[in-house]
């Protein structure tokens, strides 16, 4: 792949990405998963998503596709910890390009994929290439520019212009939620239906955890390499935003609030 992941896979990266589970990352694909289905999950990261969708369709085949094999070795250590079904298995692909033949599967899922991609439009006609006749291309991702939390913090409401400036001067779309159901259209497909969700961290252990992650991913993930190289923040400037992070943490009324658009699209 040509495109350039924002975020890297720093263990900050990681951190937030193997919390997420097919309960709290995909409510709006389950009701169409059935035992016995055949499912890509492209850009399955380290596969906790993919994990949980592996065993509510098996004895259904599962593959998870990412572009670094550094990632597809933590997948299958996390499978094989989590006892996934045989039926699960991980391989190198490029979403532009994917190695399987037309109308391959039942389900195509990509979870916080399309942001990161300079042609979404082109990733979204590929998935619906190996996507079987009333099969179902599923895909959700966040909205940073209707990100918003309580108390304000300064740092923070600079973090939020120097992300989506960030990933705006590498083409791609840090607000990719509110377009995918366009998206979606232009890449041909017959019906999508929309629907949105959030996540919500709001308890204390919520917020330290969001808080701390973000802290640390600001000033050593792959965001501030890339920030740095496209001018848009300096190194002071990031630590002062990881500094906001960390005082935001401690607030008692603290409070964060991310949307996501989520489509699920046939034909």
């Amino acid at each position: 792949m040509s495109d350039q992941y924002l975020h890297g896979h720093h263990e900050s990266v990681l951190r937030s990405h193997t919390w997420r589970t097919a309960a709290n990352s995909a409510g709006y694909l389950l009701p169409s998963l059935q035992p016995g289905m055949r499912v890509l999950d492209v850009g399955c990261g380290p596969a906790t998503i993919t994990i949980d969708v592996a065993k509510l369709v098996a004895p259904g085949e599962v593959i998870g596709i990412e572009p670094s094999e550094e990632v597809l070795e933590l997948a299958r250590n996390n499978a094989a910890d989590a006892e996934s079904p045989d039926s699960l298995s991980f391989q190198p692909a490029d979403v532009y390009a994917l190695p399987f033949a037309d109308h391959s599967f039942d389900v195509v899922h990509a979870h916080q994929v399309l942001q990161h991609l300079s042609d979404p439009v082109a990733a979204l006609a590929e998935m619906r290439r190996v996507c079987a006749p009333g099969g179902v291309v599923a895909a959700r991702d966040a909205d940073y520019g209707a990100m918003t939390w309580f108390p304000e913090v300064a740092g923070i409401r600079q973090w939020q212009r120097a992300y989506r400036d960030t990933a705006t001067a590498g083409g791609y779309f840090p607000d990719a939620g509110r377009m995918l159901k366009s998206w979606a259209l232009e890449a041909g497909f017959a019906k999508v239906t929309s629907s949105g969700d959030v996540w919500c961290y709001a308890s204390d252990v919520e917020v330290a955890w969001w808080s701390d992650l973000w802290a640390d991913r600001v000033v050593y993930s792959g965001f501030a390499g890339q920030a740095m190289e496209r001018g848009v923040a300096d190194r002071d400037g990031l630590q002062r935003m990881s500094e906001a992070w960390r005082e935001w943490g401690t607030k008692p009324d603290a409070w964060f609030l991310i949307p996501h658009g989520e489509i699920l699209a046939r034909g």
